[in-house]
């Protein structure tokens, strides 16, 4: 089973959040992406907003274009055009173009410019024990 997001993230080193956002507005997200977000990220999105730790910026819902989920998503997707339909960002790296999605299922992928995108976790908690 994997460990609740919930529980685990306020117990990171130097963990911050902003505001839990509504159902409602998550759903809009989703519409504005056209796709449905994994359970765990939705939790994510519902209990913090938006989220950091260990120096590690999460995408989430906020007004903040750099941290939004689908501002981020959109631009990246016209970047890393081969990337399915049904990843969002939840990281933008900042080193080397590196970029983290998250799938519908759940799973954790990487891209990077001219490398194939490689699966790097089955979920964001275990995600977080990798960095």
């Amino acid at each position: 089973m994997i460990d609740d997001i919930i529980k685990v993230l306020p117990k990171l080193n130097a963990f911050r959040a902003r505001n839990s956002v509504d159902f409602k507005t998550i759903k809009n997200a989703e519409s504005r992406l056209n796709l449905a977000f994994a359970d765990e990220f939705s939790r994510y999105i519902e209990s913090f907003g938006v989220a950091s730790c260990y120096g590690h910026e999460f995408t989430g819902i906020c007004k903040s274009s750099r941290l939004n989920v689908v501002d981020v998503t959109i631009s990246e997707r016209a970047n890393n055009p081969d990337v399915p339909n049904d990843w969002y960002v939840i990281e933008q790296a900042n080193i080397d173009g590196i970029v983290i999605w998250q799938n519908q299922k759940g799973e954790i992928f990487q891209t990077q410019p001219y490398c194939d995108s490689i699966k790097i976790a089955n979920s964001i908690v275990e995600y977080i024990t990798l960095i």
